[in-house]
């Protein structure tokens, strides 16, 4: 499983007590989830919300860029089929043919950014069609 995440702690709205904040992204059985999870330290708040789709909320997305920095996903070794490239990020992203071609236009060249996660995901969909891809990360992380 490969997974990202951040602790982050804010006041509590209740009580003003310290909050804990634990959020992620992580893959699992083939998909792509997001969880977040908080607890506040002085009183009864607590929540925990995990789900898995296309999109992560940017909240989430935002605060793993921050701390572990953006990945990149660029396509390596001799020319692959467009179809397969096309597809695979029509699946991942859910987007028109026209916005897949963009998208491929970018992966080709300067390479698709996001979380280590999204881009590993990105990554594995592709692999999957035969298309060989590599995910660079700007920060080590814990996987």
């Amino acid at each position: 499983m490969i997974t990202q995440g951040v602790k982050i702690a804010t006041r509590c709205d209740a009580c003003g007590g310290v909050l804990t904040r634990d959020i992620g992204q992580f893959i699992d059985r083939g998909r792509l989830w997001w969880g977040t999870e908080g607890a506040c330290q002085s009183c009864t708040v607590a929540w925990c919300e995990q789900d898995s789709g296309s999109e992560t909320p940017e909240e989430i997305r935002q605060a793993l860029l921050s701390e572990h920095g953006p990945a990149r996903l660029r396509l390596i070794g001799p020319e692959t089929s467009p179809v397969a490239v096309l597809r695979a990020l029509r699946e991942v992203y859910g987007v028109t043919l026209t916005q897949a071609k963009a998208l491929a236009d970018e992966l080709k060249t300067t390479g698709l950014v996001g979380t280590l996660v999204e881009m590993e995901f990105t990554a594995a969909q592709l692999r999957q069609r035969s298309v060989r891809a590599a995910v660079e990360s700007s920060k080590p992380s814990s996987r």
